[in-house]
């Protein structure tokens, strides 16, 4: 057991883990406009240093000249009274100023500056959620490391690349969070650069360690073996090396005794290491989501596209849709899940994102436990919430729903905005309340969620779609538009098959908002039904 202990020792890496998210693009912007200002103010403080060593350059050059004069003859130099005076001048007084001049620090502008920025700046806790956004895209979006290091991302304006060292980064990140799997994957794309020729001030010695670990964390001896030998050859007298080494042969030396122990034909059995990959999930439709989200697997059969039609809608007969209807489209059948055309023009959009933007904070669900607000790691974006009677717009959009929908807003929650940052996502939810979550919306007094309406206030390059696992469905997001579903049947039972998801932003700013329509106000809009389903 000792042994075990000191060889663990030996064989793990030192790391720290500080988790954390960056979940807005629309701060990001801000970030930029940050390090423009620092930028500006560096290049401030690289005139002034070359300002200041032109001058010693012509004091240098002045003064080369002068003593190479005087050393010639350096008494008939002195004897000169006016030479003899500037000598002593010179010495006395400018030799001073000079020093005082090579002693004067340029920087302090843009150290001030840096100061002030750096109230701004992401932390650990943003740059470690910065990682794991790429791992989640990776994951979600079939992506291999060389593609993302090489920025061959779908509708990119702006293409970047990953060095040798934003690799190992990553597969840093990944081994502090004991998420094996990445690090493995980071640490063979930080290798494979090195080894193409890339100049990086990270060595293979150390790609190969945290490498060689992870292989071995995910039950593949074999190939740990071979990356620590591989790492001795470049490093004979690496401690930890050394001593993994020595670990993994004897406990390959245990199995294989072991093989030759066992009877019959186990004994010509090679025990095959089990590799982990990614770790289980907690999300039961995670393969189902995920391949939505790349648009696969959707369950649309021709015959049942066929009962899906585009009509111009107006409110039932609504004063303000009966000159210009709605454009209605339907997306799905069951659930109904209807879309409106160019149903928010451009400037509604600009206020809402303008009267969201400063009130931004992390966004939060409910805790079916406590029926409490609080975070989670399965829902990544910022949210900030606006009433009516803060802007007119906001109360015309209100009323446009109300009229559109004919459920009554005046209980119906405010209407939310979403930015979703890097990797941005809200995995697989209901909007209701289930049963076993009664005290989830108590404190509003307006019962449970039975509606949704959702807007899509920007277009996305790659990415983001709100899919449906539970009937295989997905719909895009295409600015100016929004999707309606009910999520409670006319009966006030919840409709299980409404349960979905906002997938992950690839490329690009995803803003959305949406209402959510309480059952309270809607007895006679939309009355109760006697059947449990319907």
């Amino acid at each position: 057991m000792i042994w075990v202990v000191l060889m663990m020792a030996i064989l793990l890496p030192q790391s720290l883990a500080h988790p954390g998210f960056f979940t807005s693009i629309g701060q990001m912007t801000d970030l930029i406009h940050n390090e423009k200002d620092l930028v500006t103010s560096l290049k401030d403080y690289i005139k002034a240093e070359e300002d200041k060593l032109e001058q010693i350059k012509k004091w240098a050059e002045k003064l080369d000249r002068l003593t190479s004069t005087a050393t010639k003859d350096p008494e008939g130099f002195v004897g000169h009274p006016v030479n003899a005076f500037k000598l002593m001048k010179r010495l006395n007084t400018e030799w001073s100023e000079l020093e005082n001049l090579i002693l004067k620090d340029m920087s302090d502008g843009f150290i001030s500056n840096l100061t002030i920025q750096r109230q701004y700046f992401p932390n650990d806790e943003d740059q470690v959620g910065a990682a794991k956004a790429l791992f989640r895209l990776q994951d979600t979006y079939n992506l291999d490391t060389n593609t993302i290091s090489k920025g061959n991302l779908p509708g990119v304006q702006h293409k970047s690349f990953l060095t040798a060292e934003d690799c190992f980064e990553l597969g840093k990140v990944a081994y502090t969070e004991a998420d094996y799997y990445h690090t493995e994957l980071w640490m063979e794309q930080a290798l494979r650069q090195l080894e193409e020729g890339e100049l990086s001030t990270v060595d293979k010695v150390s790609v190969l360690d945290y490498l060689s670990y992870a292989v071995y964390q995910q039950g593949d001896l074999d190939k740990a073996l071979l990356l620590t030998k591989k790492l001795l050859e470049l490093d004979p007298e690496h401690q930890r090396a050394n001593g993994n080494l020595v670990y993994f042969e004897y406990i390959m030396s245990k199995e294989k005794d072991a093989n030759k122990s066992a009877s019959g034909d186990q004994s010509d059995q090679k025990t095959a290491p089990k590799k982990k990959g990614i770790a289980v999930d907690y999300l039961p439709e995670r393969q189902k989501y995920e391949m939505l989200c790349r648009g696969e697997g959707i369950k649309m059969t021709p015959r049942r596209q066929k009962r899906l039609f585009c009509r111009y809608h107006d409110g039932n007969r609504n004063p303000k849709f009966i000159l210009a209807p709605a454009k209605q489209e339907d997306e799905w059948d069951k659930p109904r899940i209807i879309r409106f055309h160019d149903i928010i023009s451009d400037a509604e959009i600009e206020i809402v994102k303008d009267l969201a933007k400063p009130r931004l904070s992390r966004a939060t669900v409910h805790d079916p436990e406590t029926g409490k607000l609080t975070t989670a790691q399965y829902r990544v974006s910022k949210s900030a919430w606006l009433s009516g009677y803060e802007d007119p717009v906001v109360s015309r959009i209100n009323m446009r729903i109300q009229d559109l929908t004919g459920l009554d807003v005046s209980t119906a929650e405010e209407l939310q905005v979403a930015n979703y940052g890097v990797g941005g996502q809200y995995e697989p939810h209901f909007d209701f309340a289930r049963k076993d979550e009664p005290d989830a919306f108590r404190e509003l007094g307006t019962g449970n969620r039975i509606a949704t309406w959702l807007f899509y206030m920007s277009d996305v390059s790659a990415g983001g779609a709100t899919v449906f696992p539970e009937v295989g469905a997905s719909v895009w997001p295409k600015k100016g538009t929004a999707v309606f579903w009910y999520n409670l049947f006319a009966s006030g039972e919840g409709d299980y098959s409404t349960r979905h998801a906002a997938c992950p932003v690839l490329v690009g700013n995803k803003w959305v908002s949406n209402k959510w329509l309480h059952e309270r106000g809607q007895e006679f809009r939309r009355p109760c039904t006697l059947s449990e389903l319907e």
